[in-house]
């Protein structure tokens, strides 16, 4: 056996001067998050159809010489042609420009309501998790209240009140949506409060303030901005189930939402007037939902090779 030990292997040594060498290139979390999210094909492609969407949303209204708002009777339900790229509607409006000019509506939402939700969400999850005791305890029966009303339902109830618009709706959104957030915070504070790194800051004469925005919130970073990539299409949904129902963005201003719910009046006749705005927001859905398991994926330390 020994000998076919030597047969089959053989010493090749050791050298003591590269013992201490780090084959591997030191890398930041961040680097290190960003070189695995590139090695996901999925979320790369949909990182780049997001990118070409949002840049449509601000280039596609100026590619022609229509206005979103400009009116020809004559031209109304125009089928799609070289002229009128998507088509009109049953106006003479041209479609292609108030697409895009309504995805742009629907992004500026989505994106302020997911971020405005997030920042409420650190303050407020924040306080009560390093805080905790009796605080805690108040501060999140008040987010089971709130909770306990279906998210869309509180919507419209301060829809109602305040009426609509593109301020109203972000309003009606940001006040009642940052509960999901505000408890997740308060989870990550949980465990990290009692770290070794916040004890010291603590014994070093660190007020609450600072220690919440310099130790806890950047080390929750992470989790933050996986939610805000959910977030934005869940906000640009509920904008569009707003305007579909007749409580959203008012003529003759346009959204994705207010776009399909005209289309769908006209599905039979003029099938193309929902499929366009349908598809955008559709796409838009499917590539924030993609674009955000990649980043789960790569912001999550477990998974890290």
């Amino acid at each position: 056996m020994a000998e076919l030990s030597k047969e089959k292997f053989k010493t090749i040594g050791k050298d003591l001067t590269k013992a201490q060498t780090i084959n591997r290139p030191s890398m930041t979390y961040w680097q290190d998050a960003w070189r695995r999210l590139k090695g996901n094909k999925m979320a790369m492609i949909a990182l780049g159809i997001l990118i070409l969407l949002a840049i449509m949303a601000f280039v596609g209204p100026f590619m022609n010489e229509f206005k979103f708002n400009e009116q020809d009777l004559m031209l109304g339900n125009t089928e799609p042609n070289s002229t009128y790229w998507f088509g009109t509607d049953e106006i003479g409006r041209d479609l292609w420009t108030r697409v895009w000019k309504g995805a742009r509506v629907s992004l500026f939402i989505g994106f302020t309501v997911a971020f405005v939700n997030i920042i409420l969400g650190i303050l407020y999850g924040g306080v009560s998790g390093y805080i905790g005791g009796r605080t805690d305890m108040i501060m999140m029966r008040f987010c089971e209240i709130l909770g306990s009303i279906p998210y869309l339902i509180r919507v419209i109830m301060l829809m109602t009140v305040l009426g609509s618009g593109i301020k109203t709706i972000i309003i009606a959104m940001t006040l009642t949506g940052w509960v999901g957030a505000a408890r997740m915070v308060r989870g990550q504070v949980l465990q990290l409060k009692e770290m070794e790194y916040v004890m010291a800051a603590r014994t070093l004469g660190s007020d609450t303030g600072r220690i919440i925005l310099k130790h806890l919130v950047p080390n929750t970073m992470g989790v933050l901005i996986v939610s805000v990539t959910f977030r934005i299409p869940g906000a640009i949904f509920g904008e569009a189930f707003l305007s579909y129902i007749g409580m959203g963005i008012p003529v003759p201003k346009a959204s994705l939402g207010s776009l399909s719910q005209a289309g769908t009046q006209m599905l039979l006749v003029h099938p193309y007037q929902l499929a366009f705005p349908a598809l955008v927001i559709s796409i838009l859905m499917l590539a924030f939902t993609l674009f955000g398991d990649g980043l789960r994926d790569a912001l999550d330390p477990k998974l890290r090779q």
